[in-house]
């Protein structure tokens, strides 16, 4: 069980130690995930770059979950710097584990390799987007947005973020990467809980799941849960594309069907969660509805665009 699941279901309290009503309990921290984004759809103005509008909301998305986690830790006696740090200088989101300051919990220190290896990815990121994107032909923008945004994922969620998780664990503070060797995924379930992103699957796992399968069961609550991704994905991917609508939603229903048939009898008869097998199904999932996620005009409309004001292309 992770450390999140651990402190949720000791207390739901918000750090002044309150106990809420149960029907707030629910609700307590959620108005700025949704007014933030709804705002930006609302007021950004008409002649904002499309890179810019998607841009906006993601930070926006993200300060929504920041603040929901944040309130919603009962995290008493933690110094002022680690609430500060966790609200603007980490992007992980699993606030009771960045937040409890008790020495058990202190993680070992990271080796000067993975400092390394933190560090070679990042300069990797810089040359796929800075070096390689420039040299696919300009008749193929599709294919320049996707170099240019491997390059972006490298240099952000790959380097950089990992950076920081070396940089907090250094000073012993719970802050695990939040990407872990996505591509030894063996199932869906290992590439989606513990292998990719982990920062939203702290959210979508203790705000959702969790609540949701007392009510509808665990099958329901996951299928749920990839229905809130595939929303956000369209809000942040398709609403500043201008086109482009449901497939990031589409993507995200076929990933959570599909969790659901790799745990279904057959799907365990077939081997469809573990070993070769699970490992080629996750991969022909991700790889094969990709257009669905960054589809057409997201890439050409917005990211192209975005790489040009980088001087990228």
């Amino acid at each position: 069980m992770d450390d999140t699941v651990e402190i949720e279901t000791s207390s739901s309290t918000g750090t002044t130690g309150q106990q809420p009503t149960q029907s707030l309990q629910w609700w307590h921290g959620w108005v700025p995930l949704i007014i933030f984004p709804g705002s930006v759809l609302l007021f950004a103005p008409q002649d904002w770059p499309r890179w810019a509008v998607m841009w906006l909301l993601a930070v926006m998305i993200f300060g929504g979950c920041k603040w929901l986690t944040w309130r919603r830790a009962d995290v008493r006696g933690a110094p002022l710097w680690r609430h500060l740090g966790y609200l603007m200088a980490w992007p992980g989101l699993d606030a009771p584990g960045f937040l409890t300051p008790k020495r058990a919990r202190a993680p070992a220190k990271p080796a000067r390799s993975e400092w390394l290896f933190a560090f070679a990815k990042t300069v990797a990121g810089l040359v796929l987007l800075f070096g390689l994107a420039r040299y696919v032909p300009a008749e193929y923008p599709y294919l320049v947005g996707w170099v240019g945004m491997a390059g972006i994922v490298f240099i952000l969620h790959f380097g950089t973020f990992h950076l920081l998780s070396c940089a907090w664990r250094e000073v012993g503070v719970m802050a695990r990467p939040l990407m872990n060797w996505p591509l030894r995924s063996t199932s869906l379930s290992e590439f989606w809980g513990r292998r990719w992103n982990t920062a939203f699957r702290d959210l979508t796992h203790r705000f959702l799941f969790r609540p949701l399968s007392k009510r509808l069961g665990p099958g329901g609550a996951i299928f749920t849960g990839f229905v809130f991704s595939g929303l956000v994905h369209d809000l942040v991917i398709s609403a500043p594309a201008g086109g482009g609508y449901g497939g990031p939603t589409l993507f995200f229903l076929l990933h959570g069907a599909g969790m659901l048939i790799e745990r279904s009898r057959a799907g365990r008869a077939l081997g469809l969660g573990a070993g070769w097998q699970g490992w080629m199904f996750t991969l022909v999932l991700l790889i094969a509805p990709a257009p669905l996620l960054f589809h057409w005009p997201f890439v050409t409309d917005v990211v192209v665009p975005f790489l040009e004001v980088l001087r990228a292309v």
